[in-house]
This record gives C-alpha cells, sequence and structure tokens, in this order.
C-alpha cells in the first residue's frame, strides 16, 4: 500500500470518528479503511487506535503521529493544488484556537462570513483562554492577545489592535465622584480581572518613561471579562476594559469612559500558525480576512 494514502486515510478516520465515516466519506469500503490504519501499524510495529466493537480512540502513540500525519497530508495537498490550480479556493478543514470572549465578539462573525464565502472550508473553532501547542493539540491557527513568547517554528503576524477604557456607571460616578487623573484612581473600588494567584494591574503609557502600572483598591476579583462590564454597569466599581468589550454600554450610556486625557494602553493581538514552506491557501485567507476585518471590531 502506498504510505502517504494510508496516512491520508488514518487522519480521516481520526477526524470523523470512524472507519465508517472516513470510508463514506473516502468512498472506500470499511474494511479496506481498516486494511490501511493496519498497514500503518504493522509498518510501525504499534498500535495506533484502540478499537472495540462500540467506539474507538487514540493510543498516546498513535495521537502524536496522527498530528504529525495531518501535517504531513495538509503539505501533500498543498504541493498537489500548486500543480492542479486548485489554490483558487480555500478547503478543508480549519481547526483555530481563540480566547473566549474576544473570540465570540470579534473573531467568530469574521471566520463565519469566510465560511459562507467558500463552501468547501471546514472550521473547526475552540474559544478557550488556555494556551495551546499548535503541533501537539492539531490547531492550525491560534488567535492570541498581548505579549508573545518566542518560540522557534512558529510565525506570528498581528491582526489587530485594542486600547483599554477605564469605565464606570453613571450611578457609581454619581456617588463616588469622578476620577480625573491616574492618581485618583486609589481613591475608587475596583473591580479587577483576576485569575487564582495573578491580578493584573491597570497599565497607562507614559511618553519616554516606563508604563504606569497602577492597582486600584479592590471590591471585585472576577475571572470573566464580560461579567465585569456587567458589574461596573451595575454600580460596583470602576473597571478597565478592552475597548471592544465595552463600546456598546458606552453608546447607551450603562458605562462612562473616564480619563479622556489618558492614553489608554494598547494591547496587540496576533495569528499564530506552525512555519511551514508552502502556507495552506485555507490559512492564508483566514488570516488576511482577520487583519482586514478585525480592527473595526477593535474600535
Amino acid at each position: 500500500m502506498d504510505r502517504l494514502t494510508s496516512m491520508a486515510v488514518f487522519v480521516k478516520a481520526v477526524d470523523l470518528g470512524s472507519f465508517a465515516a472516513a470510508a463514506n466519506a473516502l468512498g472506500l469500503s470499511g474494511p479496506m479503511v481498516g486494511k490501511h490504519v493496519r498497514f500503518l501499524e504493522e509498518r510501525l510495529g504499534v498500535r495506533l487506535i484502540n478499537r472495540t466493537t462500540r467506539r474507538q480512540s487514540l493510543t498516546d502513540f498513535g495521537r502524536t503521529y496522527y498530528e504529525r500525519c495531518r501535517l504531513v497530508v495538509a503539505e501533500a495537498e498543498a504541493a498537489d493544488a500548486l500543480v492542479t490550480g486548485q489554490l483558487s479556493e480555500p478547503r478543508g478543514r480549519l481547526r483555530i484556537t481563540m480566547p473566549a470572549l474576544l473570540g465570540r465578539h470579534c473573531v467568530a462573525p469574521i471566520l463565519l462570513e469566510l465560511a459562507q464565502q467558500y463552501p468547501r472550508l471546514e472550521l473547526d473553532l475552540s474559544f478557550s483562554d488556555r494556551l495551546v501547542d499548535l503541533v501537539e493539540d492539531g490547531y492550525d491557527l491560534a488567535i492570541r492577545t498581548g505579549n508573545l513568547e518566542d518560540r522557534a517554528g512558529v510565525i506570528a503576524r498581528r491582526i489587530a489592535r485594542h486600547r483599554m477604557v477605564v469605565c464606570a456607571s453613571p450611578s457609581y460616578l454619581e456617588t463616588h465622584g469622578r476620577p480625573v487623573a491616574v492618581e485618583d484612581l486609589s481613591g475608587h473600588d475596583a473591580i479587577i480581572y483576576n485569575r487564582p494567584g495573578w491580578v493584573h494591574p491597570w497599565l497607562f503609557p507614559r511618553d519616554d518613561q516606563p508604563t504606569a502600572e497602577v492597582t486600584p483598591t479592590v471590591r471585585l476579583r472576577l475571572d470573566d471579562l464580560d461579567a465585569i462590564a456587567d458589574a461596573a454597569a451595575a454600580g460596583l466599581g470602576l473597571a478597565w476594559l478592552p475597548s471592544w468589550l465595552v463600546r456598546e454600554r458606552i453608546r447607551v450610556g450603562a458605562l462612562i469612559a473616564l480619563l479622556p486625557n489618558e492614553p489608554g494602553y494598547v494591547f496587540d493581538n496576533h495569528a499564530l500558525w506552525v512555519k511551514t514552506p508552502h502556507l495552506p491557501l485555507k490559512v492564508r485567507v483566514a488570516v488576511d480576512a482577520l487583519a482586514a476585518a478585525l480592527p473595526k471590531f477593535m474600535m
């Protein structure tokens, strides 16, 4: 048997969750799908998939082998497309991981519109704040906010920037007064973004000086930005939040943007992918679409 063909069949069986589904998608018989997988197992001398009458699951080695096979098959498809001229339309499964809130509010609408534009493009989107390994977790693309660690073999492209805003509800300001400078924040209650063991200070850029870091008096610690915005709108304190998240609340008057004379701190938003000689069209099209449209959501 041809090893690359067997790899492609193996990847499809894992992607679809069963030999029968892979057989149907590839136009093969169920036993033939099994033969391709057994060919790989015999060649490697290890079991790739644990199979029972009810379910199948990857072995530890099978999971690692699957990730590598997925990249090999994608590279082979990209090489074929260069010859056959199929690069005119993105196709196939595109796995993307992104921060949950940013993804729902800003990234997903762009990608869903992309899926409507290209019917042969399959989207597999994960909304999670967990940092993943693109290769080990099998993602084609990751969206990240903030500073990036240097990682060999990973390409990063800035696709947007967003500004942070200090805000509060009209009811809070009526009771506690309005801060007019960063130094005034210490006299106010604050709702802070918090994860176990870590509190993010509020940042304010300074010309030719280090960024000022401020941690106001904490009244509430929450690990969800949307919940912080809701708490601020309810009058429970000041909040430091992304402009894209509070824009609508500010527009309708539920929140008021404060410190207009202070430049807001800006976070970069990046798209990351594994370095490869031939970037698959589906990845390039997604990155280009995000770079073109995402800044509009960040204003």
